[in-house]
């Protein structure tokens, strides 16, 4: 019934368009593979990160960008808050657990997104594992690609600096020094909701709000995660070369790093991966993980760099079927 919605929109469109902005022409793809009615692209949905907000010029550029490589892009732009102010100071203070709860919701009830077969997926930096978390706990609609720049998959061993004058990150700065196990700090401050240093292995599982019970670390696995995960049809990873934000910066591939060695730990020989606690060794044999190295420092994009990534991933083709009821 939602799909048949979906391409009735589709096919209205084209009458409606000179009145209304809202309805756009989708190009319906997924995961599993799911037809291609027409040369349209599926939707974009994009999570912001740590300082952002939904209506910055630089992340509408973004999908400006997604529109030029794919005319007729519907670009979804995550909010946690309509103004633009609070939704940014989300980015530091709240429960994760709420904050992808209120995702899920919004996208399972969008007038477009809700009708669509799938979606395409990007996150920035902490949108990343936040975008992933979505994959996890709802998947409605699914994620067809999901990709992810500069991202903390397997969380921040320190956390980063603020600029001079940036008093909300000074603030919640002070918190999360002293107090990061706290539940008063793992519910209320973002970034320590993904912290996870090795030294401290026991705390962060014990008291972990968030990325220990995404990454199913913890003894009881969530089985859900696992084949919700294991339907994408492609998961990318990028790491920037010369990231010194994101402490490790391998993170960005689910690797661990040796505080005092600086060994790397690649995700290929660790527990999540060998084990499979979210289906990575399963996309992995599929050749459906990518991980990238891109240069430059954290969240340095290019215009080729996106471009190249919109054309290679969010890309349909004609080959794609699928059984699923129109």
């Amino acid at each position: 019934m939602a799909k048949g919605l979906y391409y009735f929109l589709l096919q209205g469109a084209a009458t409606l368009q000179a009145a209304t902005a809202l309805i756009l022409p989708q190009r319906p793809l997924a995961a599993p593979v799911l037809a291609a009615v027409d040369n349209t692209p599926l939707p974009l949905v994009i999570w912001h990160g740590l300082g952002d907000n939904y209506k910055a010029d630089g992340l509408r550029s973004i999908g400006d960008l997604a529109e030029e490589v794919h005319p007729g892009t519907f670009v979804y732009y995550i909010r946690l808050d309509p103004d633009p102010n609070a939704d940014s100071q989300a980015t530091f203070f709240g429960n994760l657990n709420d904050q992808v709860a209120q995702v899920c919701a919004d996208l399972a009830t969008h007038p477009i997104l809700s009708t669509a077969p799938a979606i395409n997926a990007l996150g920035f930096s902490q949108g990343g594992q936040f975008m992933r978390a979505y994959v996890e706990r709802c998947n409605n609609p699914p994620v067809a690609n999901l990709v992810t720049f500069g991202s903390q998959h397997n969380g921040i061993a320190e956390f980063q600096n603020c600029k001079p004058t940036d008093w909300v990150c000074k603030g919640s700065q002070a918190l999360l020094r002293g107090s990061t196990w706290t539940e008063f700090v793992q519910t209320r401050l973002v970034p320590a909701q993904y912290f996870r240093k090795e030294e401290e292995l026991e705390k962060y599982l014990e008291n972990s709000n968030f990325l220990a019970d995404v990454n199913n670390e913890r003894k009881i696995k969530n089985t859900t995660y696992r084949e919700n995960m294991m339907k994408l049809e492609k998961f990318v990873m990028f790491m920037f070369g010369d990231d010194t934000t994101v402490i490790p910066k391998e993170s960005a591939f689910f690797s661990e790093v040796n505080a005092t060695t600086g060994e790397v730990t690649k995700l290929q020989d660790r527990p999540i991966y060998k084990e499979d606690w979210l289906g990575l060794k399963v996309l992995d044999e599929q050749k459906k993980l990518d991980f990238l190295v891109t240069e430059g420092g954290h969240m340095q994009l290019s215009d080729k760099l996106l471009k190249d990534t919109f054309n290679k991933y969010f890309t349909r083709t004609t080959e794609d079927e699928s059984d699923a009821e129109l």
